[in-house]
């Protein structure tokens, strides 16, 4: 399982860490910190993630094969059903 937090390191707490300890109980975890380069784009810092990458790419890629099934809705239809 992989669980990506993304937190100002101001907001880190010991309740953020008790939180975590009851999320992971008995389990061995690693912890990897890092930060997100200014300069960096949306697409880039979610691609950055090689597990994540393969998901998005797998997505688009099943996207462009299937362009012909995709149903197209304007936002104001999709309000309406609500």
């Amino acid at each position: 399982m992989e669980v990506v937090f993304r937190v100002n390191a101001n907001e880190l707490d010991i309740n953020f860490l008790e939180s975590i300890k009851q999320l992971f109980k008995e389990k061995e975890i690693y912890i990897n910190i890092s930060t997100k380069n200014k300069n960096m784009s949306e697409t880039d810092y979610l691609l950055s993630n090689p597990a994540n990458a393969s998901r998005l790419l797998k997505a688009i890629d099943n996207i462009e094969k299937n362009k012909d099934k995709l149903i197209y809705k304007k936002l104001e239809d999709l309000e309406d059903l609500g």
